[in-house]
């Protein structure tokens, strides 16, 4: 039998009950974390980081990535966490996401960065139409997905700090943009070999999971590395 849920995915705890470890698994915390993570690297790009705007700024990230896209995906026709939560309880989820995130970013886009009003419309409108998939699935891509979650957050990071954007920030967004399409791309036929692979299917899952661990980790690592180093001077 096919298992239809994502429960086999390497960052799905192995121990404890089914219910727990679905739940556990819907915020894709490995993958939130790297989502963070870039908002890190654009904002220790700025010439004077200010601390405080950029822990804001991944929360930001984490909520509405991390809790509200995924729970918005998870009411998907795909159902990727089987029913662990009713479809009532993931709008609510979502919610308590997307809610309090806006509310965040518009606070540091009204006191100190204008030019975050734009780039916050924009995500919220590849939030919705990627994981609810509107407008037939057009913006449910690879391409747009890494646009999304890999190059925008980095210029959030960046746009918080200064206001504005410069050509190192805008190169870090590729950085983003690059990391993150290898990851999407990686994930889907992971995804779907880890339903029920066997035999040679496992061998390439297993690639595709080193792909996966080897990503996540270059991301989190850059923004470890550049905020060690602004730390220390």
């Amino acid at each position: 039998m096919v298992d239809e849920t994502r429960e086999k995915e390497w960052f799905v705890p192995k121990q404890g009950p089914a219910r727990f470890r679905r739940v556990v698994g819907l915020t894709f915390y490995p993958y939130s974390l790297m989502n963070a993570s870039y908002v890190l690297i654009g904002s220790l790009l700025a010439p004077s980081v200010h601390y405080d705007r950029m822990a804001g700024m991944a929360f930001v990230y984490l909520l509405a990535v991390g809790v509200a896209a995924h729970s918005l995906d998870a009411m998907g026709p795909n159902k990727p966490w089987g029913e662990v939560l009713s479809r009532r309880r993931l709008l609510i989820l979502a919610l308590a996401g997307l809610v309090p995130s806006l509310g965040i970013g518009l606070y540091y886009a009204v006191a100190f960065a204008p030019v975050l009003l734009p780039l916050g419309l924009v995500e919220l409108f590849f939030l919705l139409s990627y994981n609810l998939e509107l407008f037939s699935g057009r913006f449910h891509t690879d391409f747009w997905f890494a646009v999304s979650w890999g190059f925008l957050p980095v210029l959030a990071g960046f746009m918080v700090q200064t206001d504005g954007l410069s050509w190192p920030s805008l190169a870090a967004g590729l950085f983003g943009f690059t990391t993150a399409f290898v990851e999407i791309n990686a994930s889907r036929p992971y995804k779907a070999l880890k339903k029920g692979a066997a035999g040679d299917s496992m061998e390439v899952a297993a690639r595709l999971e080193a792909i996966l661990k080897g990503i996540v980790a270059t991301v989190l690592v850059t923004a470890g590395f550049l905020l060690l180093r602004s730390v220390v001077g």
